[in-house]
């Protein structure tokens, strides 16, 4: 139960009493809904203080980046004394100290590699505080296979823009993207940038300001969908701190963009990404789909590194986001190596007594059996408790 305290008058009012003055506000909904948020820089620091002062009750809070004394101007959560320690751990510390009764569990890695699509089923809503196309690319493509809604934020400058994608029924975030988008991505793609140095190094110009006004409406936008209210689904809200202008923008469904269907049938395995071999995966695929089934991970998983001018190839096998990019370069000659990027496994690789989660496939993910048009897919539902805890539940 939330506390109680002496209002006006001496008569006991609830935390939430003001909330609860708005007609359709349903205050238990609040706290039995599950958001996954990922990125806690500028703007997840103010989704998350919004979500913690609303009464949110589960929160999966996903970053990878340490605390620097620049975000000490843009982030609400921070301390100087937290320099050097992970943004996840100490923001959902933080959100606790604003409202104990929230369940927040912090996953300190990449979402792009680290985070399977279990995380997605299990979320009502998944937001995002991020700042590159190919997070946010990664994030629409799982939501869209999870059946979720996702509302992204993006600030630069003065200026910012709130939307809400639910690529079931409308446009998605890859639906918005342009040609010189894709050829941005397809950039950082290529050749042997196989970490994200350079991205992950890169800075945004950004004020708190225009990070508490983009937050601000994410976080509403989320409240309402909770509700089941009419939302932002499908378009835009674009600020422009400038002039103080803002409108609103509705995105178009593209008929060719691959990003809308969900996974289905889905059946959960007991089965934990550290301990389960890729023998096994694919034996129980094929047992249910036949003799030639192959399984579709859903990242691209490193399988080689190949050196043009030496002619020579290591074999990898393991996660994309797990290689340096000096580890690319070839340690005879220096060259840049070329990867190969792997997403299905048959079989003829020597991997198949090799832990699924040793070949790149992350914790509670869902991956694919496939054959012909026959697909099935499974969820590695034995790393469930250990992803989000005893309280998550």
């Amino acid at each position: 139960m939330s506390e109680r305290v002496a209002g006006v008058g001496g008569v006991a009012e609830g935390r939430f009493a003001r909330f609860e003055l708005i007609s359709w506000w349903d205050q238990s909904r609040l706290a039995r809904a599950r958001i996954l948020l990922v990125g806690v820089g500028a703007l997840g620091n103010e989704i998350l203080k919004n979500l913690a002062l609303l009464g949110v009750g589960h929160v999966l809070l996903v970053d990878l980046d340490r605390v620097e004394h620049s975000n000490l101007s843009r982030s609400i959560l921070f301390r100087p004394e937290d320099c050097g320690q992970f943004k996840a751990e100490i923001a959902a510390r933080r959100a606790r100290e604003i409202y104990p009764e929230m369940c927040v569990r912090p996953i300190c890695g990449n979402a792009l590699y680290d985070l399977g699509l279990g995380p997605y089923r299990w979320a009502d809503v998944v937001m995002a505080g991020l700042d590159n196309r190919e997070a946010r690319v990664a994030i629409n493509r799982a939501a869209a296979r999870a059946g979720k809604v996702w509302i992204d934020g993006a600030i630069e400058r003065l200026d910012g823009v709130a939307r809400v994608f639910h690529p079931a029924t409308g446009p998605c975030y890859e639906c918005t993207m342009s040609e010189l988008d894709w050829k941005i991505l397809a950039s950082r793609r290529s050749c042997a940038l196989l970490t994200r140095e350079e991205m992950e190094a890169g800075k945004v110009p950004t004020t708190p300001t225009t990070a508490s006004v983009v937050a601000a409406v994410q976080c509403q936008e989320a409240v309402k969908w909770i509700h089941g209210l009419e939302t932002l689904a499908g378009r835009g809200f674009v600020f422009e701190g400038t002039s103080h202008r803002s409108h609103a923008v509705t995105y178009t469904r593209r008929d060719d963009c691959p990003s809308h269907e969900v996974d289905e049938p889905v059946e959960a395995l007991p089965w934990r990404a550290a301990e389960a071999r890729v023998g096994d995966l694919l034996e129980r695929v094929r047992s249910d789909l036949g003799p030639d089934a192959v399984v579709e991970t859903n990242n691209d998983l490193l399988g080689a590194l190949h050196c043009p001018r030496c002619d020579r190839t290591e074999q990898l096998w393991t996660s994309l986001g797990k290689v340096t990019e000096p580890q690319a370069r070839c340690p005879r000659c220096g060259a840049d190596r070329t990867p190969r990027l792997v997403h299905l496994i048959d079989g003829k690789d020597p991997i198949l007594d090799r832990s699924l989660l040793d070949i790149g496939i992350p914790p509670w993910d869902v991956v694919a059996g496939r054959s012909g048009m026959n697909q099935r897919f499974y969820e590695l539902a034995g790393d469930r408790e250990e992803v989000l805890g005893p309280e998550m539940e």
